[in-house]
């Protein structure tokens, strides 16, 4: 039997490493991509994204897409350079205490229609967030991240939650749990890279979702449940001393 050293030396090696992570920021004179607002054209653009980033998950349909800009505008975005959509990012605003831990991405986000947007919540959770392959290494995912970031200050949002994919997994899952892996990645050890990029982009790591996403099959259906602060977050004052500082 196998080692879980063994089996993390003979494991394929992963589509990005570490230092590919701090790589993918803009290089000296190259473009920056621009950061907007989804819009129905783009929705062609984002399927065909999905389709080629992630084959083993079934890509949005344009009507989920749609619906997903309904319920909430401001958190759908793409990344534009010279005239081509080659990322995007879909947040919603959820109520955090009615999922918490236990949730699936089917769950969390109305089967990909955002039906579960609450206006009212104060946790802004990050549904998606794809990058052209081919056109890693312009800072994309970064600047998706920053936007999303910027969206949760804007809205004075407690925090921005969501699940990323434990791509690397499947190739050690006879050896140790989805747990153990997660925390390798934590410490150095797997260069996983969807949550090492996460963490490299100011997220902390709480724990892994089982089931959260069946289809993911490289993750084996399991993701890690990630958190980002927001530093300027301002708590609600209670409506009696906010009558007494009024008067």
């Amino acid at each position: 039997m196998n080692t879980i050293e063994e089996t993390l030396r003979n494991a394929p090696p992963p589509t990005a490493t570490l230092a590919d992570v701090w790589r993918r920021q803009p290089q000296p004179g190259a473009s920056a991509p621009r950061i907007r607002a989804t819009r129905p054209e783009d929705f062609t653009a984002i399927v065909a994204l999905q389709r080629a980033t992630y084959p083993d998950i079934p890509p949005w349909t344009e009507a989920q897409l749609a619906a997903q800009v309904a319920a909430f505008p401001e958190g759908q975005m793409v990344a534009e350079l010279d005239g081509r959509v080659i990322g995007a990012s879909a947040s919603l605003v959820v109520m955090w205490d009615d999922y918490a831990v236990d949730h699936t991405w089917k769950g969390i986000t109305g089967d990909g229609t955002f039906g579960t947007h609450e206006p009212a919540g104060r946790t802004l959770y990050g549904a998606e967030v794809v990058v052209d392959r081919h056109r890693r290494g312009n800072g994309v995912g970064r600047a998706l991240y920053q936007a999303r970031r910027q969206l949760c200050q804007r809205l004075n949002l407690r925090r921005i939650i969501a699940a990323g994919r434990l791509p690397g997994y499947r190739d050690v899952k006879d050896v140790m749990s989805p747990e153990l892996y997660a925390m390798r990645v934590v410490w150095g050890d797997i260069p996983d890279p969807v949550l090492r990029f996460q963490l490299a982009q100011g997220f902390h790591y709480c724990g892994v979702i089982h089931n959260y996403l069946p289809e993911d099959a490289p993750s084996c259906g399991h993701a890690a449940l990630i958190v980002w602060l927001n530093p300027r977050y301002a708590a609600p004052r209670p409506a009696a001393l906010a009558r007494k500082a009024a008067a």
